[in-house]
């Protein structure tokens, strides 16, 4: 199930996927290789060694790249993984940065249990798991679409209290910022409640911090005169 080439695996790690992927294979039907290689490729061979078919994967970790994982992937795979999946699981854990902070070994490992846990649930859309730097990433969009909102909402009529219909004429920009790139990631990520109590927070505190700084402007211009 395992050829180290390479020698990235731990002793333990390896001893673990011999065992795990066989089961893994059992229970499900779907095949999971890991191939290393660094010198040495054994290139067309190994998929017969393995006996690879249209339920099969292989993954292949080579540190002579910038991005160490590729994928061997049967074309039955495709219909619950698609090919942005496939993108997006090897630049979150195949890139050099993930690789500096947490090991060759890691990458491999994690990608396993990402394939395992989408494949056991019936397929994926996107890899599973919020990254720190890309939930940062949500929680400035849903920030800046609160910003958006309140400005928007500020009222421009005395006696107004807010201005709802500039907030609809707005509400494809900060609906798209907020829901889109905000909430969108992270509800298809995680079930994890935190971030998205994070974003929603976030983009209220925006809003609410751009509705009243005009008035807080107001106010200190007319202590001023």
């Amino acid at each position: 199930m395992v050829i180290d080439l390479a020698r990235i695996l731990t002793n333990s790690q390896e001893e673990y996927l011999n065992e795990h992927l066989p089961e893994f294979e059992a229970e499900t039907g779907w095949k999971l290789r890991v191939l290393t290689q660094f010198d040495q490729t054994p290139g067309r061979a190994v998929k017969d060694f393995w006996n690879l078919d249209d339920k099969s994967i292989m993954l292949i970790a080579d540190p002579r790249g910038g991005n160490i994982l590729n994928f061997s992937v049967g074309d039955t795979v495709y219909s619950l993984l698609p090919r942005v999946f496939w993108i997006e699981l090897q630049t979150r854990f195949g890139n050099q940065f993930f690789v500096r902070d947490n090991g060759e070994d890691q990458s491999i490992m994690q990608s396993i249990a990402s394939l395992e846990t989408c494949l056991a649930r019936g397929g994926c859309s996107v890899v599973p798991g919020l990254p720190r730097e890309q939930w940062i990433l949500t929680l400035i969009t849903s920030i800046l679409g609160g910003v958006i909102c309140g400005f928007a909402a500020h009222p421009r009529k005395e006696g107004q209290v807010f201005s709802w219909q500039w907030m609809l004429i707005f509400s494809p920009l900060w609906g798209m910022l907020f829901i889109a790139f905000g909430i969108g990631p992270v509800v298809s990520r995680t079930q994890d409640w935190l971030p998205l109590v994070r974003n929603i927070a976030g983009f209220m505190i925006g809003a609410l911090v751009a509705f009243l700084s005009p008035a807080f402007a107001n106010s200190s211009a007319s202590g001023e005169a």
